[in-house]
């Protein structure tokens, strides 16, 4: 909204300063300063209303060192990660742009569903929330909905360079040449691939081989495709969010490396000079991840060991969602494996565990365990780590893989 202001101020008056808001990279910075500013300063009024209206965890017992001690620490703490996400975008992005929009249906559908969760949780004082069934429902309704408006709105679409023999000259990046001649916008469903020739890869390649003329009919594999690295990845940060500060961290973490390829994907130089795909519109996008990240970078301050406040399903699930519905915007979707490797890493020993116990009980008579406990933070918790180190230790790796997969994008 202070976008349109002072672009109407600009437009008649020529305020003074209003030309700043044409400028992604000021825009950027003011969204991660608000969004700080809002988590950190209203955060605080939003864990004392919780607290007053006995809104608090109540805590399984797990066996687990200083479990005991968080029973009636506020959650739905989450709601300070959608508020001070949202605010900055309302006022600082061009609402028009197709990402923004599919980022704000992101944030509020899966918050709706957290929401509702930690709503049965605390008010009805039902420890099993909603039912899974439902949860998994609710992802892949903003699967399809993702995945049908990749598809079929024409707001999305790349761009390749009209000569891919050109090479790129350091006069270009520093603006006293030509820009590099592109084609015209085109609909496809190409994405990023690490390790492959040319990074790119053509959904549509699954059945056109079969005939051409399928193509057009790409959008059944890319849908369902759409569906499970939403239900995957938000499934991830919520199963995450078991100690103070892991899942929030991990987060702004994998937001950050997801905006600067935002930030070099929709700009056209910086784009061709690294050889990565051209999405034209997609740099607004870089308004709401860096309001997010400050969002998340804020809510720390509030949920890191001691923990004052948990974000609760209201926060996880809302994270791994937009957390996906980024890679997948952003092309990147296929990199979510090296990126989001906490949260694969996480949901698998899960997986394994439930798996061997199930298998080892048929076949021996008794459960066996490959864990102490899952997910795999609470293993370590089990072999006498401090949560703090494991939090610190679990952000480093994190770190090490966002370095890792920037890197593979020039291994080919």
């Amino acid at each position: 909204m202070l976008y349109y202001l002072f672009q109407f101020l600009e437009d008649k008056y020529q305020f003074p300063g209003a030309q700043l808001f044409e400028y992604l990279s000021f825009r950027s910075a003011m969204a991660i300063l608000l969004s700080l500013l809002i988590s950190t300063i209203y955060g605080k009024r939003i864990i004392n209303y919780l607290q007053t209206k006995q809104i608090g965890e109540s805590v399984r017992e797990l066996g687990l060192q200083g479990q005991s001690e968080k029973a009636g620490t506020p959650t739905m703490g989450g709601i300070i990660i959608i508020i001070s996400t949202l605010i900055p975008v309302l006022l600082l992005a061009k609402l028009e742009n197709i990402y923004v929009i599919l980022l704000i249906i992101t944030t509020l559908w899966m918050g709706a569903i957290g929401f509702l969760d930690d709503y049965i949780k605390t008010f009805k004082k039902d420890k099993e929330g909603l039912p899974g069934k439902f949860k998994i429902i609710g992802q892949i309704g903003l699967g399809l909905i993702v995945g049908c408006i990749m598809y079929f709105n024409d707001g999305i679409t790349v761009k390749e360079k009209a000569n891919p023999k050109e090479v790129i000259s350091q006069e270009m990046m520093l603006g006293t040449n030509k820009l590099p001649e592109m084609g015209p916008e085109q609909k496809t469903l190409t994405t990023t691939i690490p390790f492959v020739k040319n990074n790119e890869f053509d959904y549509s390649r699954i059945i056109s081989w079969i005939n051409p003329d399928l193509a057009k009919y790409a959008w059944i594999i890319f849908i369902p495709i759409v569906i499970f690295i939403v239900t995957a990845v938000s499934n991830g940060a919520n199963l995450t969010d078991g100690i103070d500060g892991l899942a929030a961290g991990s987060s702004a973490i994998i937001v950050l490396t997801l905006g600067i390829f935002a930030w070099v994907s929709g700009n056209i130089i910086f784009s061709d000079y690294l050889n990565i795909m051209y999405i034209p519109n997609s740099g607004e996008m870089t308004i709401y991840i860096t309001a997010f990240a400050g969002a998340l970078v804020g809510f720390l301050w509030y949920n890191t060991y001691p923990a004052q406040v948990f974000m609760g399903d209201t926060g996880s699930l809302t994270i791994g969602g937009i957390i996906a519905v980024l890679a997948i915007a952003t092309r990147k979707e296929l990199l979510i494996p090296i990126l989001c490797g906490i949260f694969l890493v996480e949901n698998l020993s899960v997986m394994l565990q439930v798996a061997w116990f199930k298998y080892t009980k048929k076949r021996f008579g008794e459960g066996r365990r490959i864990f102490l406990m899952s997910p795999l933070h609470h293993h370590y918790q089990k072999k006498g780590h401090h949560e703090s180190k494991i939090v610190v230790r679990f952000w480093v790796v994190g770190i090490f893989l966002a370095i890792l997969t920037i890197v593979t994008l020039k291994l080919r």
